[in-house]
């Protein structure tokens, strides 16, 4: 007998926190008024006070409607969902998986603009989570922000610019990224110190990079919890801790004006003029000034003058050396002087100065936080000469952080190599044994710098370019179902700001995964972008497609519809090894056929072509040949690419199955996810021979998803992998 019974949790700012025990009976009554005999689980509930939470915007549903065969929730809520139904199924094929049932606030997202895909608004019913929901961080864990400045990983927002790691030829370094999606969690807590008294509060999935590659925080050596894992003869990767940024005091604000004033402006009796390109530092000074009780002139945006004699005399006064300088004096001196007479190009900071008192006082704040430094004197007519900071990187950052000076061009970091550091060796991984809030962040590199390491996020959540592949065995376990997206789609459709841009499907979790045909997302969704003659188009690898052929029929009528298909080989061998969880290719096929017999161009992102498995000429010809028969519009190869998430679970795979593809697999990605550019030309000219060969067009870069004028398709990414 199906049952599922609503579990709810409080709204925020507290939380219930679900703790199940096995009941020997339900003794409640089920929507028929029978009992239902059902064992099921006793709820003890704990309140525990909290923050709002990402999916704040989401609320359980109003009914108790039971998709055939619920069985009852068995695991605990996640705290970001508050008022979620959890539902479990009886049935084989969802054994394991955990559905959490929510009524979301809106569905057609747009998406970043910092994106490489090329379309711009999307619709996901579903969220899948990739990393069996590996959350990361305490949310006061400070974040390296693309203007120099730290922000606790509680507080960024979608959108935000950050600093991630790339990998440029033999080197990684430092690049500005984007937050694409922030959410957070309860999890078992675990405390990472390091030598330099660096400490980080993570769970014990996530993973930090190490001298020896990414590495969780707890693992085990072998059976199912076998993982790479952390030790006390690791070394993280980074700068360590982040220095703590100063308190804008009136003290601070002194400093910085006699740094900026004393190094940079014209003062004299009665008269003063500060000139600056740099428009971040004029307007510090002006807010500091009026703060002082000193309003001054701007005649132009790179220029500030006294109004009178007696403002200049009172903005002298501010200027003065103090007798006894105070540590915040000392900081915004030092922030000061640095946006006056201050530069930091290809890793070398200087403070360039000719007047001797400058030089002193410069000298002897940098002295008394710590810093190393080294007086150049070139012996210039002018007697100018340079204190150039040392300790590199990690010295740079500390001045930064700990001074914060307001130019931010100056504070880059954007190219710099990362280095090993010997002092952030790991001394010691703590299991707090509490469960505590605990954040994360999606950004286009696939990683973050999280007080001063490389700190891995999971990449696959939201881009989702391999769909059902996962970094370890629980890829679309626990599944986000937005049971009300039929409506949504209609009412958003309806709204007037809405202007019937292109909207795509598919593109970050497949809208026809398996839980598809049991909750029926689509087919509201499809009669609503009918209705509204609004263009789609759909990338799936899933068969269930076809249950809604008739409206997407319908809606080719009156709109554009682009759809595709992902198939990286048709050998039924490599595929129960590889995607034992998807739809045969020849299941996949079949679709095609049956759509492009119904009227519906077809095209088909062969990918990923895997090195050393299916890019032989045997196989390329092969797939193409079965893609031809098939009816497809068009052929777009993608070879296998390995970004942070996917390479280590995919290496572990290729060494249990494939042992003697290692080395290759070594060589084409030692530079990064991608295979060299010139293993991508050779693999796409064999597959657009094969095409010819079997009359099909090979479509270029993402035009698989454009037919007869379709809206504009996302760049081809990987769709499914393991």
């Amino acid at each position: 007998m199906n049952c599922a019974h609503r579990v709810q949790n409080a709204q925020s700012p507290s939380y219930t926190k679900v703790e199940l025990s096995m009941a020997p009976s339900c003794t409640r009554p089920n929507r028929s008024g029978a009992r239902c005999p059902a064992r099921h689980l006793r709820i003890v509930r704990t309140r525990v006070r909290m923050r709002a939470m990402r999916w704040d915007n989401l609320s359980a549903p109003p009914d108790e409607g039971t998709p055939d065969g619920a069985a009852p929730a068995t695991p605990p809520l996640p705290l970001a969902l508050p008022g979620a139904i959890a539902r479990t199924f009886d049935t084989p094929d969802f054994a394991g998986m955990t559905f959490y049932e929510v009524r979301a606030k809106s569905i057609i997202n747009r998406v970043p603009g910092e994106s490489r895909v090329p379309f711009e608004w999307t619709i996901n019913p579903y969220r899948g989570c990739s990393h069996a929901c590996v959350y990361c961080l305490s949310g006061d864990t400070l974040i390296l922000m693309a203007d120099g400045r730290t922000k606790p990983i509680s507080e960024l927002e979608t959108g935000d610019r950050i600093y991630g790691t790339q990998r440029q030829g033999a080197y990684r370094r430092y690049v500005v990224t984007t937050v694409l999606d922030t959410w957070s969690t309860v999890k078992r807590a675990y405390r990472v110190t390091l030598a330099d008294g660096t400490t980080l509060v993570a769970s014990g999935d996530h993973r930090f990079l190490t001298e020896r590659g990414w590495k969780h925080v707890t693992g085990a050596m072998g059976g199912g919890g076998k993982r790479p894992y952390l030790t006390t003869r690791n070394r993280l990767i980074g700068t360590g801790r982040f220095a703590a940024p100063p308190k804008e005091s009136t003290d601070y604000r002194q400093g910085y004006l006699c740094g900026m004033v004393r190094g940079d402006a014209r003062l004299a009796p009665g008269t003063f003029r500060l000139t600056s390109t740099d428009e971040e530092a004029l307007d510090r000074v002006v807010r500091f000034l009026i703060a002082a009780g000193v309003t001054p002139a701007r005649p132009t945006v790179a220029e500030l003058r006294a109004c009178g004699p007696a403002d200049a005399e009172a903005i002298g006064a501010l200027v003065r050396w103090p007798d006894e300088p105070t540590d915040d004096w000392r900081l915004g001196f030092l922030a000061g002087i640095f946006d006056a007479e201050g530069s930091c190009s290809r890793g070398v900071f200087r403070i360039s100065n000719s007047a001797d008192d400058i030089i002193e006082r410069t000298e002897a704040a940098l002295g008394h936080f710590g810093f190393r430094w080294v007086l150049e004197d070139p012996g210039r007519p002018n007697r100018v000469r340079q204190i150039r900071l040392t300790g590199g990187l990690p010295e740079r950052l500390r001045f930064f952080h700990l001074t914060d000076p307001a130019i931010t061009r100056k504070r880059s970091i954007e190219g710099v190599a990362l280095k090993f550091q010997g002092r952030l060796g790991v001394v010691g991984i703590e299991d707090l044994g509490l469960e505590l809030p605990l954040w994360d962040i999606t950004t286009g590199t696939g990683d973050f710098i999280a007080n001063g390491v490389v700190s891995h996020n999971c990449f696959a959540r939201n881009t989702h370019t391999y769909l059902d592949l996962d970094a370890g065995a629980d890829f679309d376990r626990k599944v986000i179902v937005k049971v009300n997206a039929g409506e949504l789609v209609r009412r958003e459709l309806s709204a007037p700001r809405w202007r019937g841009a292109p909207v795509a499907m598919g593109t970050n979790v497949d809208c026809y995964q398996r839980a598809e045909g049991r909750y029926r997302l689509m087919p509201p969704i499809l009669a609503a972008l009918r209705d509204f003659a609004n263009p789609f188009s759909i990338l799936t690898k899933g068969t269930l497609i076809l249950r809604d052929l008739p409206l997407l029929r319908q809606a080719a009528e009156v709109t554009r519809v682009g759809l595709s298909y992902s198939v990286g080989f048709v050998d039924e061998t490599l595929w129960r090894a590889v995607e034992p969880g998807t739809p045969s290719p020849r299941r996949r096929l079949d679709a095609v056929r049956r759509l492009t017999d119904a009227g519906l161009p077809v095209g088909v992102l062969m990918a990923p072509v895997l090195p050393g498995l299916s890019d032989d000429d045997e196989s390329i010809d092969a797939t193409v040949a079965a893609i031809a028969a098939a009816g497809a519009t068009s052929v777009t190869a993608l070879p296998l690419h390995l970004r942070p998430g996917a390479r280590e679970w995919y290496a572990h795979w290729l060494a249990r199955e494939f042992p003697h593809l290692v080395p290759r697999y070594r060589q084409l990605y030692a530079s990064g996810a991608y295979a060299p550019q010139a293993y991508q030309r050779e693999v796409t000219a064999r597959v657009r021979m094969a095409a010819r060969r079997h009359g099909l067009h090979r479509g270029e870069v993402g035009d698989n998803r454009r037919v007869a004028g379709a809206p504009p398709p996302p760049a081809a990414e990987q769709l499914s992998l393991l």
